[in-house]
């Protein structure tokens, strides 16, 4: 069994035993593992208060070859995810971007780059101060479409590959996977009519990799919740459970 190291954030975590605990772990350099923590609720012992949910945490594993859980072995605290006391809604956004990483990644499977944008998107939950999460949230979601390949086509037709002109009111095919001219939308199903304001935020968040500090030029409204909303439902083959949390992140 060889020895990896990894950086990493604790997604989930199930005991075992009195002592032991099972553990989800998305990584930078491994993706998503889970992996056996032998006597994770000692007092002492090899992982230095770690383990919690949402951390983020050096650790030292023995991969399995055979399929079974990986043993961990060692994790040391790099960032604790302690969001404010007085505020629900920057936790609760953290329960869902667990959600999201532990529904939409697949083991061994390494994003090198999504894990950056999810450890950034915690420090900023876990600060202090008023934090515009609406925003925040809606960038790691484009973010994770985009890196792991599901972003919807939000620029041209998905039918024809013709450019969208925005006037108006524009189909999106929830079932095609992006938005329809008006030559192609006729008898398709799962059509929704979204308003041009809406499409351009969609449009300015997917073209932007870092824009979870800026202000977005359009408000998020329930247009556009609606197709990000439909279209994580539909990779995780439900709707996400923190979802009925998820209100405030409708701006208008």
């Amino acid at each position: 069994m060889p020895i990896e190291k990894a950086h990493a954030i604790v997604l989930r975590l199930v005991d075992f035993s009195e002592t032991s605990q099972v553990v989800t772990l998305f990584t930078r350099e491994f993706g998503k593992i889970g992996a056996l923590a032998k006597g994770a609720h000692r007092q002492k012992g090899p992982f230095d208060s770690a383990l919690d949910l949402l951390t983020l945490a050096r650790v030292v594993f023995l991969r399995k070859s055979s399929g079974g859980l990986d043993l961990l072995t060692e994790a040391k605290l790099e960032h604790r995810f302690r969001p404010p006391d007085h505020d629900l809604t920057p936790l609760f956004a953290g329960y869902y971007l667990a959600e999201l990483l532990l529904g939409l990644t697949d083991e061994y499977d390494p994003h090198p780059e999504l894990f950056d944008v999810a450890a950034k998107t915690l420090h900023t939950l876990s600060r202090e101060g008023k934090v515009n999460i609406s925003p925040l949230i809606l960038s790691f979601e484009m973010n994770a479409l985009r890196l792991l390949g599901h972003l919807p086509n939000l620029e041209q037709c998905v039918e024809c590959g013709k450019p969208i002109a925005i006037e108006g009111y524009v189909a999106f095919g929830q079932s095609s996977g992006g938005v329809l001219c008006r030559r192609c939308r006729p008898g398709k199903k799962h059509v929704s009519q979204i308003r041009g304001e809406s499409l351009k935020t969609l449009q300015w968040y997917s073209r932007c990799e870092d824009n979870s500090h800026q202000a977005p030029p359009y408000l998020i409204s329930g247009e556009v919740r609606g197709v990000i909303n439909h279209s994580i439902s539909h990779l995780l083959g439900r709707e996400p459970r923190m979802q009925k949390h998820l209100q405030f992140l409708i701006q208008d």
